[in-house]
């Protein structure tokens, strides 16, 4: 088992203080959620954990079994075991989704000991067949011309061929269909297991729906406010955030940064 631990986490952005003391614990073979209003902090946690260059992390700390993340590079963090699917993925010319996929699976790998290339077309050619994608993707520019759902999908390709401990989902869902949303779904479910973690950001109950979360979290100005069961995603559908500013005294819910 592996286990992701950060602890009282206080993140910036030019010099605005964002995340105020997250805390939080996972564990491979569980699947986490994160929900919250808009500019409470939830995508700040994401890049922060990934080591984006524009959040400044100003006091606590992040280990991966035991390992300081912090002082780790980006490339770094992703060879340990960390995985970033984003919001909004970057489109590069010139690079094919097949060559990026095997040049990130050689970079994880010992040298000497790279994938053999039957092997990772099989293996790829798989995955894509799994998430209902066009084969001739595999040799498209990364990203580049996809629609918003193509993107999404060849981002859970990434997180199936890549294999992470821990993936970091931010708003994975946003703007799907609900064809695309149970397709992408599946592929989270299909790497659930013992040597898989993950970290949903997200703002709806409909992708919970198919995603069943081991543990959901509420946050508000830049901290987890609450935890529970999936049963607390299903009363945020519900009843929405007021019942947790009243529970709490907490005010209007405005930090002025990220969604």
């Amino acid at each position: 088992m592996s286990t992701l631990v950060i602890k009282d986490l206080h993140v910036a952005i030019d010099g605005k203080e964002i995340l105020k003391g997250v805390n939080l614990t996972i564990n491979t073979n569980e699947i986490h959620a994160v929900m919250g209003p808009n500019g409470t902090g939830k995508s700040t946690l994401a890049s922060a954990i990934m080591g984006h260059p524009k959040y400044e992390v100003t006091s606590g700390s992040i280990e991966l079994d035991g390992e300081n993340v912090l002082e780790m590079a980006v490339d770094e963090r992703a060879k340990a075991g960390l995985f970033l699917g984003m919001q909004y993925p970057s489109e590069i010319t010139g690079v094919t989704n097949a060559d990026f996929l095997r040049s990130a699976i050689n970079s994880r790998r010992e040298e000497g000991d790279e994938i053999s290339l039957m092997k990772f077309i099989r293996e790829l050619d798989k995955k894509m067949e799994f998430l209902e994608m066009d084969l001739d993707m595999a040799q498209r520019y990364l990203n580049e011309g996809f629609s918003g759902g193509e993107k999404k999908r060849n981002e859970i390709l990434q997180l199936m061929m890549l294999k992470p401990k821990f993936a970091i989902l931010d708003e994975i869902d946003s703007g799907l269909d609900i064809d695309a949303l149970k397709v992408v779904s599946s592929g989270i479910n299909e790497m659930r297991g013992e040597g898989f973690g993950s970290l949903i950001i997200t703002h709806y109950q409909r992708l919970l729906d198919y995603i069943t979360p081991d543990h959901v979290h509420i946050m508000m100005q830049g901290r987890i406010v609450k935890s529970g069961g999936a049963e607390l995603a299903h009363k945020l559908e519900a009843e929405g955030y007021e019942w947790i500013k009243e529970e709490l005294g907490i005010e209007d819910e405005t930090v002025g940064q990220e969604a």
